[in-house]
């Protein structure tokens, strides 16, 4: 049964716009690989969504062989496996050197 009409939305709290972007990063316990998810954003909330998984990259323990790179956006497309997103590392680049609003 194909679920073509499911809405994929953003994760952010109190937000109701479709998702475009994976928020995520490759991790892998030695044996298996995956891109583990952070968050799906809209484009209007995926700063603040990139910030946080960022963050909790950082505060992540790893345990013996686990491997996590550092987040990263992807393009979100109906249909389409992890390997075959499309990362923006442009949005990734502009977003890391964006001062954050620190009050």
């Amino acid at each position: 049964m194909a679920l073509s009409g499911y809405p994929v939305l953003c994760y952010a709290a109190g937000c109701h716009s479709p998702a475009v972007y994976k928020v995520a990063a490759r991790w892998s316990d030695g044996i298996t690989h995956e891109l583990k998810t952070y968050y799906l954003a809209c484009a209007a909330c995926l700063p603040t969504l990139f910030a946080a998984a960022c963050a909790k990259r950082n505060a992540c323990r790893l345990a013996a062989d686990e491997t996590l790179d550092v987040p990263g956006i992807y393009e979100l497309a109906r249909g389409t496996r992890d390997r075959e997103l499309r990362r923006r590392l442009d949005l990734e680049a502009q977003l890391h050197s964006t001062p954050r609003d620190s009050s």
